[in-house]
């Protein structure tokens, strides 16, 4: 696992490329996803399997290195409880908050897909 201290506090330092090192981070910080992230890799290896294609397993990586980055940092993870709070809390997408709340999950996951993809 590598640090990375521009980001602040951070409740255990990146996990390296690896899908054991992934899941190793995921069950210390979100261990109720696991689950998720277990269907998850099953449905990218059937597709990968199915058309020959190794990207759907590389997508997968690279997915669950982005929610394991929102879920060790505080800062992201108070961001994306927060959106994910306003958009749950408006009564249509027409609201304003929605499309506000909206904005800023995608803001969150941008940011997360970048530092794990540097």
């Amino acid at each position: 696992m590598t640090t990375r201290p521009e980001y602040g506090q951070e409740l255990i330092p990146q996990p390296e490329r690896t899908p054991d090192a992934v899941r190793v981070a995921l069950a210390r910080i979100a261990p109720h996803r696991l689950g998720e992230m277990e269907r998850h890799k099953e449905q990218a290896l059937a597709a990968a399997v199915a058309d020959g294609k190794i990207g759907h397993l590389q997508h997968w990586l690279t997915y669950w290195r982005a929610q394991v980055e929102v879920e060790r940092r505080p800062d992201l993870s108070a961001r994306y409880r927060t959106a994910l709070a306003a958009v749950n809390g408006t009564g249509s997408k027409n609201d304003p908050a929605f499309r506000s709340g909206m904005d800023e999950l995608t803001a969150v996951e941008a940011e997360a897909q970048r530092a794990v993809t540097l």
